[in-house]
């Protein structure tokens, strides 16, 4: 083999190396499981299990994925699915809040509507 031909052959393989050391493992997604836990909790107390059922649903699905994800050491799904879930339970918490205003609303309307119709008696 020529010199430069084996110069070549070192380069590569040093440059695989040093590609194979960039792409180490992700660290584990301990803190996104968290706060991902911490959204759906939040999001239940707010009422997403009767107003937002399926985005409540989407983000434990999520987040018990992303657990199975982190125990098969696959810390860049994990990572991703937890975030998805987080984004899934604050969706449902701000439509659960959003409903409980609007049903708020209509019973404010209703109540108005009623003391107006005594008035006019």
């Amino acid at each position: 083999m020529k010199p430069w031909m084996l110069l070549n052959t070192c380069l590569v393989t040093l440059f695989m190396v040093v590609l194979g050391g960039c792409a180490g493992k992700a660290p584990v997604p301990e803190k996104q499981i968290t706060l991902a836990t911490q959204s759906i909790v939040q999001a239940e107390s707010s009422g997403a299990v009767e107003f937002a059922p399926v985005e409540l649903k989407a983000a434990r699905d999520k987040l018990s994925r992303a657990k199975l994800a982190m125990d098969k050491k696959e810390n860049l799904a994990a990572k991703r699915l937890a975030d998805e879930a987080m984004v899934d339970a604050n969706l449902a918490e701000a439509k659960a809040r959003s409903a409980k205003s609007q049903k708020i609303v209509a019973e404010l309307k209703e109540s108005i509507r009623v003391l107006r119709e005594e008035m006019n008696r």
